[in-house]
This record gives C-alpha cells, structure tokens and sequence, in this order.
C-alpha cells in the first residue's frame, strides 16, 4: 500500500505537534525538517484544522498547535481524511487477473492491504510517540560505546 505525499506530510505534522502539544509549530518548520514544500504542507493543515486535529494561530509567533487526543487518534483516522483507502479492494492492474499466477499474486496483495489498513486502526498517535521515544533511546544506546573508545 502506498500513501499519497499530503497523507505523508499530515502524518509527519500529527506526530510532530503531539510530540510538542504545548509548542506552536510553523508550516516552514515542519516543511524544511521534511523536505517538503511548505505552500503543499500548508493545505494539509488546512485539512488537519478543519477536522479538530490542530489549531492555528496568525501572526508573529504563529503557527499550528496540536488540539487532537493522542490516545484516541489512530492512523487510520489522519490516513482517511486524505485518502479512501477503507474501500480500497487491493486489486490493482499491477497482476495480470487472467492468469492463475496474477490472481494469486493480486490476492496476496489485497491481504496485505487488510493486514496495512488493520494496523493503521490500531495504532494510535500515543502508541507511535512511545515507539519514536524508543526508537531514539535504542540508537542513543548504541552511539554511546561507539563514542566512549
């Protein structure tokens, strides 16, 4: 399964502002730290504020602010107001359907949407902060015998 760059870029964004929810955030900031155009970002958060998800503010010292709950927001919830990927069937012209190969192919494609669109739902914004925390602690673990030779 493959996302579109906005639905990206809003999961990007969510994981960002629920990491700082007190921080106000630019557009520019997050579009610069992801190599993304800040104009394409800006109507993502447009999105993302218009479903309750962020907040902005105008001005000097502007920017969007987190406003969602973390522990009820799934992915899957971000993924859907960019994309209808819940009636997606799977079936792609990627596999010939009119061979028996390219139908197996094309159902072992459409499980693993299912098994991709299940996971999206049961992730929540919370669970990916604790795995980004653990993340960085593993790789601040293993950097720190390298520096101590």
């Amino acid at each position: 399964m493959k996302l579109q760059k906005g639905t990206t870029l809003a999961l990007y964004s969510m994981l960002e502002f629920a990491a700082n929810p007190g921080k106000q955030l630019s557009a520019a900031e997050i579009a610069e730290k992801y190599g993304a155009s800040a104009h394409h970002l800006a109507k993502v958060l447009r999105e993302l504020g218009r479903a309750g998800l962020v907040e902005s503010a105008r001005g000097v010292g502007g920017g969007y602010r987190f406003s969602g709950n973390a522990t009820r927001l799934t992915l899957m919830d971000v993924i859907e107001l960019f994309e209808d990927i819940s009636t997606r069937t799977g079936e792609s012209d990627e596999f010939d359907g009119s061979s028996d190969v390219g139908r197996a192919l094309g159902a072992v494609m459409s499980e693993i949407d299912e098994i991709a669109k299940a996971t999206f739902r049961s992730i929540t914004v919370d669970t990916m902060l604790k795995l980004i925390q653990r993340q960085r602690r593993e790789a601040s673990a293993a950097q720190a015998p390298a520096r101590g030779k």
